[in-house]
């Protein structure tokens, strides 16, 4: 599963493609490598316009994940959302989308190694989004730092296109491309929006990368 992603394109970019009204995100930097329970962008829907903002990689794990367990760093892929954990955030409140301009997976080598390859469409890395969900969650996400209340998101999944299946068979992120996607992703009925939860083509993406776990190939000017 997608456990590392980068968004190296501008937040104006990002306002544009999406129809953003509102940013709270401040001097938002590029971010070559995000991890889980890194904050990154997201989309959402506000009372006054789609917002974009800054919030955790990780939604809330499912009761029987927690048991024993003293702190719940999230769940970053979502593909079961029939499951009454994630369904209750499937309406437009809960919806929003993830700008990336790269993604990875791990692959699994003969020598047992499992170094990242790096997805994207194209080696100019042009901004793209996950469909993904969000919501504002009071838990322990780690030990240390106790409990604390954050804006949380995470994003579908699909099986694979044939690009990232030779990677990784099991899946791949839930992929918008259009600002047409996008709305349906935000406004529509659950019924249609969920209709997007497919893989791309097979001839959409490319691997841009090996072995790094950061993908600044979108950095250059």
């Amino acid at each position: 599963m997608c456990n590392l992603y980068s968004v190296t394109k501008g937040q104006q970019a990002i306002r544009e493609f999406t129809g953003a009204m509102r940013d709270t995100t401040g001097n938002l930097p590029p971010l070559s490598g995000i991890f889980p329970d890194y904050a990154a962008p997201i989309v959402r829907n506000h009372p006054d316009g789609r917002e974009l903002t800054m919030a955790r990689w990780g939604m809330p794990s499912p009761v029987f994940a927690l048991k024993g367990k003293k702190s719940d760093p999230g769940v970053t892929n979502v593909r079961n959302v029939k499951s009454p954990h994630w369904r209750r955030w499937l309406g437009v409140e809960s919806r929003c989308v993830v700008p990336f301009t790269g993604f990875s997976e791990n692959e699994a080598l003969p020598d047992g190694t499992h170094p990242p390859v790096w997805f994207a469409f194209d080696e100019r890395r042009p901004l793209a989004f996950f469909a993904g969900i969000w919501t504002r969650w009071t838990s322990v996400r780690k030990v240390k730092e106790g409990e604390t209340t954050n804006d949380i998101f995470a994003f579908l999944t699909t099986e694979p296109n044939k690009v990232v299946g030779a990677i990784h068979p099991k899946a791949m992120p839930v992929i918008l491309t259009t600002p047409e996607e996008i709305d349906i992703w935000m406004n529509a009925s659950p019924e249609e929006a969920l209709k997007l939860q497919r893989p791309l083509p097979d001839d959409a993406l490319m691997i841009v990368g090996r072995g790094e776990k950061k993908d600044e190939g979108g950095l250059v000017a």
